[in-house]
C-alpha cells in the first residue's frame, strides 16, 4: 500500500511541474511545424525584453538532431493593406542553448506559390542576448493570406519580442535569399483581420 501511494505522489508530481512550466499559445497564435510534440511554445511572463511578456519556443525532448525537427509559433492575417507593396517585420530574439537555429519567418501565400523568408542566412544559435531581426518582403496584388512569427529547430529554448509589422520604406531591402515553393493555396484554419496581440498580453 505504501509502494503504491509513493508512486502516485510520484507521478502527482511529474504532473504538476510539466503544468508548472508549459507554456500558453497567445490569442490568435498557432503552434505548428513537423515536430511540434517536440517543443513547449507561448508566453513565457515577466521574460520579454522589457520585463513583460515574450513568446518562447523551448525543446522538451532530447532526441532533435540538425534538421531533424521544429516548432514554430506563428499566426496567419489578411494581407489587403499590404497588397502591392513592401512588408517588413521587426521585432527581438533572444537564445539558450540553441544547437541548431532560430529566427524570425515571414510567409506570402499567393494563389498557386508561396514566397519564404526565415533569416536562413542569418540565424540566431548558442546562447544571444536580445538582437534585432528584420524581414523585408515584396506583397504581389494577388496575395492572399500573410504568415509570420519565431521558430526554433534542434534543442535549447528562444524567446522573440516586440514584434512590429509595416509597410517597408523605399530604402528597405530584401535581405535574403527567398524560399519560393508552388502549390495549391488553401485558407489557414485562423486568419486574423490584421497583426494580433504582437505583445503576448494574453
Amino acid at each position: 500500500m505504501k509502494a503504491t501511494m509513493k508512486v502516485l505522489v510520484s507521478v502527482l508530481l511529474i504532473a504538476m511541474t510539466v503544468t508548472l512550466v508549459s507554456f500558453t499559445v497567445p490569442n490568435g497564435w498557432v503552434k505548428k511545424g513537423d515536430a511540434p510534440e517536440k517543443y513547449d511554445a507561448g508566453i513565457d511572463k515577466g521574460a520579454g525584453q522589457n520585463g513583460i511578456n515574450a513568446a518562447t519556443i523551448k525543446s522538451i525532448a532530447e532526441d532533435i538532431g540538425g534538421m531533424d525537427g521544429f516548432a514554430s509559433l506563428g499566426q496567419s492575417f489578411n494581407p489587403s493593406k499590404y497588397l502591392g507593396k513592401k512588408i517588413k517585420l521587426s521585432g527581438y530574439i533572444k537564445t539558450k542553448d540553441v544547437t541548431s537555429w532560430s529566427a524570425l519567418w515571414i510567409r506570402i501565400d499567393q494563389p498557386t506559390k508561396y514566397s519564404l523568408e526565415n533569416m536562413k542566412n542569418r540565424y540566431m544559435r548558442g546562447n544571444s542576448d536580445w538582437t534585432k531581426c528584420e524581414i523585408v518582403l515584396d506583397v504581389p496584388s494577388d496575395t492572399k493570406n500573410i504568415a509570420f512569427g519565431g521558430l526554433l529547430n534542434g534543442t535549447g529554448q528562444m524567446w522573440f519580442d516586440n514584434l512590429k509589422i509595416e509597410v517597408a520604406s523605399s530604402s528597405d531591402k530584401v535581405l535574403d535569399k527567398l524560399e519560393v515553393g508552388e502549390y495549391e493555396y488553401k485558407a489557414p484554419s485562423i486568419q486574423n483581420a490584421e497583426p494580433t496581440n504582437l505583445n503576448f498580453s494574453m
